[in-house]
């Protein structure tokens, strides 16, 4: 930094900048170097859609984070994806050729219900008899005293929404 003046709305941007952190639209906006505080992701996004692009949340570390605007979740959704694959595809590559372990999902994601609908998983047993034992299993957890008010501890609600 070769400013000698320290404290100004440029000297913030510089060291938001310096620190690793990305400067968003609000706070750009604040220092006057842009004039929208919108989130120009959700612009992007929005404006693809040929939707509006009045009423933008304001970009914030916050909204970026939360993934709570479309462009972001899209984004968001992106990566997570290109990185489970990723350790998925190491695992894969990683284990011996002995091993008994199958990996069953290389081709795309699935849950519960769209494993369930392959032939070679009704052979084994049903979808049913799995999220019976499952709960089975879950029953048997300890749940500490200091945590039972994040559970709903419901034994038949688990699985209402589950599968």
């Amino acid at each position: 930094m070769t400013k000698k003046s320290h404290g100004s709305e440029g000297d913030a941007g510089l060291g938001i900048v310096l620190a690793g952190n990305t400067p968003t639209a609000s706070f750009l906006t604040k220092v006057g170097k842009m004039q929208s505080a919108g989130c120009r992701l959700c612009r992007i996004a929005q404006e693809a859609q040929g939707e509006s692009t009045d009423g933008l949340a304001d970009e914030t570390h916050g909204h970026i984070n939360s993934a709570g605007g479309e462009g972001m979740a899209t984004t968001v959704t992106a990566v997570h994806h290109s990185i489970w694959w990723h350790l998925y595809d190491s695992m894969h590559a990683a284990q011996k050729p002995k091993s008994k372990l199958k990996f069953v999902t290389l081709d795309n994601e699935s849950n519960m219900s769209t494993l369930w609908r392959r032939e070679e998983f009704l052979r084994i047993c049903s979808k049913d008899e799995v999220a019976e034992e499952a709960q089975n299993i879950e029953g048997t957890i300890p749940v500490k005293k200091s945590q039972e008010a994040q559970y709903n501890l419901d034994p038949g609600s688990f699985f209402v929404n589950c599968f």
